[in-house]
């Protein structure tokens, strides 16, 4: 397979499906080719095939599944259904990328990975964060300076990320077609909620779980939540290994700029990471990092110059990668249940529910 072309099978080709993930595969022709679309929406995905190149298009999943032999699915699909989807993908055999979270439930989730464990393949959760190369250089760096203890042990995480502009023009070659909205089943709602705490879980997984993927990323080891404030605002946590980490949620807004951070501080020094609106193009993110030894070394500030890649760019590289074998899956299925237990317990002490 590090060969050759990984042929890759698209279910679902809507907003998401085309600007953050076709278009990046598409230009990755070197890798792997994309062979096939499955689309209820006919007419719009025929005009994407059309204008990305793919030569098959098939009305449902399960006729492209008959029909061609794939060496990995992405399927960008609301995350409510993934409970019905992703284990009737996951009989292909074949690897698997869906958007974030895995799903709306912590029970659609244990769904999920038990369907993963029977299939003998793996589920990639797309937290494309991970994927954004200043993100992939911080986490070198912060693993390097935990083995070296050059500026002491990591004491502290901080995560802010106010709403702003996500997009950044990221749909403006957005291809509409002329179907009607189809009709779609969705997951039940979890068993142990009530319809209002329901809704606030679902809203928190759709736009704070990357923070709550990525904290666990940065630390490289398990964390639970310790404090919530009631405005939703703030998360407080704690590390297995006792680092204090915080998640702050739209303590401010901007509307037409992005400014989601993230401070990793050690006893002398820290690494900041800056991530760009996760459908801005070709713009990485930006590490500093802060180093003050003490004993009359001069206390150094180092800023990288990465490549000019975007996060969804490098996520469709590392989901071809791990198809091949040469990497390991940047999130897999149960690391992403995880996420979804956080998020409960985050709920329940916010709410009391």
């Amino acid at each position: 397979m590090s060969e050759k072309k990984v042929r890759i099978g698209f279910v679902g080709v809507g907003g998401m499906g085309q600007c953050a993930h076709l278009k990046n595969y598409a230009a990755l022709p070197d890798l792997c080719e994309v062979v096939a679309i499955a689309e209820l929406k006919q007419d719009q995905a025929n005009k994407v095939a059309a204008r990305y190149g793919v030569p098959k298009v098939y009305k449902d999943h399960a006729e492209m599944l008959a029909k061609e032999k794939l060496d990995g699915i992405v399927a960008s699909q609301p995350f409510s259904r993934h409970g019905i989807l992703v284990p009737e993908l996951l009989k292909a055999g074949v690897p698997v990328f869906t958007e974030k979270p895995i799903a709306a439930s912590v029970e659609a989730g244990e769904k999920i990975v038990a369907a993963v464990k029977k299939s003998g393949t793996w589920h990639m959760v797309g937290y494309h964060k991970r994927s954004d190369p200043a993100t992939m250089y911080a986490k070198a760096q912060i693993e390097a300076l935990k083995t070296s203890g050059e500026i002491g042990k990591m004491k502290y995480i901080r995560l802010l990320m106010p709403a702003g502009d996500w997009i950044a023009g990221g749909f403006n070659d957005l291809i509409h077609g002329n179907d009607p909205n189809p009709s779609l089943d969705s997951d039940p709602r979890a068993s142990d909620m009530d319809e209002a705490t329901w809704k606030a879980y679902v809203e928190f997984v759709n736009y704070y779980i990357h923070q709550v993927n990525l904290m666990r990323h940065l630390l490289g080891e398990p964390y639970k939540v310790a404090y919530a404030a009631r405005s939703g605002v703030m998360l407080a946590g704690e590390s297995t290994g006792g680092i204090a980490c915080v998640i702050e949620m739209t303590p401010y807004q901007s509307t037409i700029d992005w400014q989601e951070s993230a401070l990793v501080c050690f006893e002398k020094g820290y690494l900041k990471l800056e991530l760009p609106a996760p459908l801005a193009s070709n713009r990485p993110g930006r590490v500093e990092i802060f180093k003050d030894p003490g004993k009359g070394a001069v206390p150094q500030t180092t800023v990288p110059q990465l490549p000019w890649v975007h996060a969804m760019r490098q996520q469709a590289v590392n989901f071809i990668r791990a198809v091949k074998g040469e990497i390991k899956p940047m999130t897999e299925a149960a690391e992403a249940l995880e996420d979804l237990k956080f998020a409960r317990e985050y709920i329940r002490m916010r709410q009391g529910a």
